[in-house]
């Protein structure tokens, strides 16, 4: 287990460096100046943007521009933003609450998934396994900006359940109805998944082999059933919380949150690179992390697997 959990975190090393590294190229190859968007209708004084473009290191060719940003980057150091804000007081600002906004849609996603895709699964064929197929299939269907705006619609407008609108500084009720949009999808997903696992595993032999032996359903279910048919499911969970703080830009746009996503989009908008870049590094650590985290827990729930 220690030489495995050694290779997957050297393994790691060439995944932030070859993702830091297509960002940084794709942003580098963006259309326009950004420097000369910085004077807006203005003429363009050329002493003060030779002087900007040396200050941010953007007279410098691209892999030096890299390379300067990964020596920074080692010591927590990723510059200044065109607004002369330290890229970490930016980072600092928005991470927390997209972490909280990816945290309830995980625990949503996690707990309503799993829960109906069980009740699916061990009863499949009932008339609430067809509702259960049928919202989730809508789920997956309808984009998120339209669950988005249906959902502030109902909830916030005609019902006045959920705040319309997160804001700045938001709470709990704040996220909770753009954490149940951004873990909509996921969970339908889940709820298929999980459905599809349990039923399978329902007819195994190590399942009727258990049952001959004495043990009660609730014993079955729990011990061999629940237990097999989760693991799929939790390396999608693994993987899905990277994706979530990715994907909440639209909802963050949706509900006026100012969290890494609409920091992210601004970041672009404005050729931001260095900004960019350190948010979607940041991202990817959390994303290998979490998989780390998973690979982990399969020898938890399941005794079989075992890594030399």
């Amino acid at each position: 287990m220690g030489k495995y959990l050694l290779r997957r975190i050297l393994q790691m090393i060439p995944v932030v460096l070859g993702t830091t590294l297509l960002i940084y190229a794709l942003v580098f190859a963006l259309p326009g100046d950004p420097v000369k968007a910085m004077f807006g209708d203005k003429p363009v004084n050329e002493a003060v943007a030779a002087q900007i473009r040396a200050e941010y290191n953007l007279d410098k060719p691209f892999v030096v521009q890299y390379l300067l940003f990964l020596k920074n980057a080692l010591t927590l150091d990723f510059g200044k933003t065109f607004a002369g804000q330290e890229v970490i007081d930016v980072i600092g600002r928005a991470f927390p609450v997209t972490i909280k906004l990816a945290i309830m849609a995980f625990c949503f996603e996690a707990i309503f998934g799993v829960v109906f895709g069980i009740i699916s699964g061990l009863k499949k064929g009932k008339w609430y396994d067809s509702v259960i197929l049928v919202v989730s299939l809508l789920l997956i269907s309808v984009p998120t900006f339209v669950t988005g705006f249906v959902m502030q619609y109902f909830l916030g407008v005609e019902w006045r359940i959920l705040p319309v609108t997160a804001g700045a500084n938001p709470g709990f009720l704040d996220l909770l109805m753009p954490a149940m949009v951004l873990g909509s999808v996921s969970m339908a997903y889940i709820i298929r998944l999980s459905r599809t696992e349990i039923s399978s595993n329902k007819s195994e032999d190590y399942v009727r082999t258990a049952r001959a032996k004495g043990m009660t359903n609730g014993q079955v279910t729990l011990r061999h059933i629940l237990r097999n048919s989760l693991i799929p499911v939790v390396t999608y969970l693994g993987s899905d919380i990277g994706a979530l703080m990715g994907g909440a830009m639209i909802t963050e746009r949706i509900f006026n949150i100012q969290g890494v996503g609409n920091t992210l989009y601004q970041g672009i908008l404005r050729g931001e690179g260095t900004l960019v870049v350190s948010i979607v590094t940041i991202m990817v650590m959390i994303f290998v992390i979490c998989n780390l985290v998973v690979d982990m827990l399969y020898a938890v729930l399941d005794p079989r697997i075992r890594y030399a």
